[in-house]
């Protein structure tokens, strides 16, 4: 499994996603699902992937060879993004399609994209682009994206992405959202690729790797946690508890209170 993320601000995209690839049981390692396309100056472009590891690769090989290609259309040709989304789904389609015709049933060879990035003279746009070739595009009722492993993560995105957040809390909203897959999770895991677009920049120039090692994505994982549990601590009793003037949560406890019996 794995879980890639996207958040579409003002200030720009924030890029997130785990490393961690399955092939079974025995078959654990890391692939980078990040990838990057930049044209500095002109257009920069992020591709995040999830689902079949070969389709994803079979697709990216294909967007090399396109671009290697003179009289293809490409990347860099496509005057829009939402042209670029429309051609990475016809690719991610005719890679299934090829894989589906050769293979037992039964077999599944989907994929799924994130594409982010910005174009010279036009503003930054963000697409997910669905296994069946076809996509949508973010908005401001709808900032961030997710694919794989999206359940653990998203009620972080919930409460807090909205288009006038800071870049750099985007960011940190990112990692808690994976950081909260993780724990749930252990198909999902690191090295993280993080990655900040500033709008109108037309460059790369802020993408961080972290394990979890990382003295930053340590702390982050660390205050978290202890800011989760000062929060819970501080809820409210129940009435009850304050008739009798005394709380019935443990805090050194690890689950819930015991019940006091009374009704």
């Amino acid at each position: 499994m794995t879980y890639c993320l996207s958040a579409l601000v003002d200030a720009g995209i924030v890029f997130a996603s785990d490393s961690r690839t399955h092939a079974g049981v025995d078959h654990v390692s890391t692939y980078s699902k990040m990838h990057t396309f930049a044209w500095d100056g002109e257009r920069v472009l992020v591709l995040l992937s999830a689902g079949n590891l070969g389709t994803t690769q079979a697709v990216l090989r294909q967007i090399d060879l396109d671009l290697a290609d003179e009289g293809a259309e490409d990347l860099r040709s496509l005057p829009h993004l939402h042209q670029v989304a429309e051609y990475i789904g016809r690719l991610s389609l005719n890679v299934q399609q090829g894989l589906n015709s050769g293979m037992q049933q039964g077999v599944s060879f989907e994929a799924t994209f994130i594409l982010g990035g910005q174009r010279q003279d036009q503003a930054p746009e963000m697409y997910l682009i669905y296994p069946q070739g076809n996509y949508i595009t973010s908005s401001p009722e709808q900032p961030f994206f997710q694919i794989g492993e999206t359940k653990y993560g998203k009620p972080i995105l919930d409460r807090i992405v909205q288009p006038s957040l800071s870049l750099e809390s985007a960011a940190r909203c990112a990692l808690v959202s994976i950081d909260s897959t993780m724990r749930s999770n252990l198909s999902v895991g690191p090295p993280i690729d993080l990655l900040l677009y500033t709008r109108d920049s037309l460059r790369i120039d802020r993408r961080l790797r972290l394990k979890t090692s990382s003295p930053y994505f340590q702390s982050v994982r660390k205050q978290w946690a202890a800011g989760l549990k000062r929060l819970f601590e501080d809820l409210p009793p129940f009435e009850w508890e304050r008739e009798t003037g005394q709380l019935s949560l443990d805090t050194s406890a690890t689950g819930p209170a015991a019940p006091t019996g009374r009704e």
